[in-house]
Order: structure tokens, then sequence, then C-alpha cells
């Protein structure tokens, strides 16, 4: 009998990801942009199998689409990067991680953020993978 192999390549990534968050997830926006929730619409960076939602975890930057706001910013299409999510995650280290909502920070597409300050905690995995969250979260988990 032939030894089974281990699958890599771009089907299966390296790194476990839980699908917390797909497309039509609703968002809080946890920073002072204007935009208070937001609709997630697609998922950068991410290619799957054909009519398979794509999802997005902590860390992850998505297109979303302005619902509650001022009228101005309703109905753009913009970026964010999920920085809260629900369902809980596993760490590394064998932690388990769960917030209280589903939380996201507008950026440009880029990667810099639009607004000044971040409401709320912050996970570690966002903050790890976007430098200038890192300089505005003021409670990193």
């Amino acid at each position: 009998m032939a030894a089974k192999r281990a699958k890599t390549g771009a089907a299966f990534p390296r790194r476990r990801r839980v699908a917390g968050i797909i497309n039509g997830t609703r968002l809080v926006v946890a920073d002072n942009s204007g935009a208070k929730e937001v609709m997630v619409v697609g998922v950068i960076g991410v290619k799957t199998r054909l009519r398979r939602l794509p999802f997005a975890t902590v860390g992850d930057m998505v297109v979303v689409t302005v619902k509650k706001g001022p009228p101005d910013m309703k109905g753009q299409i913009m970026r964010a990067i999920v920085i809260r999510q629900r369902k809980p995650f596993r760490r590394p280290d064998g932690t388990w991680v769960a917030f209280e909502d589903n939380a996201c920070v507008l950026v440009t597409p880029e990667g810099t953020p639009k607004g000044k300050e971040i409401r709320g905690p912050v996970a570690r995995e966002a903050v790890e993978r976007w430098p200038q969250i890192a300089n505005m979260a003021s409670i990193v988990v």
C-alpha cells in the first residue's frame, strides 16, 4: 500500500482558518470613520470552489457595502479588515478565542485605516498582520 501524502497547494492552505465571516454577514464598524454597520460582499485574495461562499476570519481584508451610517456613505463599496468574530477560533498555543460581536475597521485599498481610533478589543491576529491597526488599537486580545 502506498503511504498517504499531505495535500498542499492553493486549495489546502497551511494555516487552518475558521469560517467566521461569510458573504452577507453584517459587521459592526469599530472605528470613527462614520459608518455604523456594513455587509460583507466579498473576500480579498480568496479563491474557492464554484458556488462555495468565500469566508474570512480575523485579520482578513473584505469588500463591504455600508448599510447604516450617514446618507453620503450609505451604499458605498469599501474595504475593511475583520478585527473581531463571534465564531470561536483556536490559536497555535491551544487557547480558544471568541468575541461578543463581529466587527471590522474600514480601510483604503492599501490598508491604511480611514478612522483615527478603534473602539473595543482587537484580535492579536489582526494586529500582527496589519501594523497600522496596531497603532490605533487600545486593547489587544
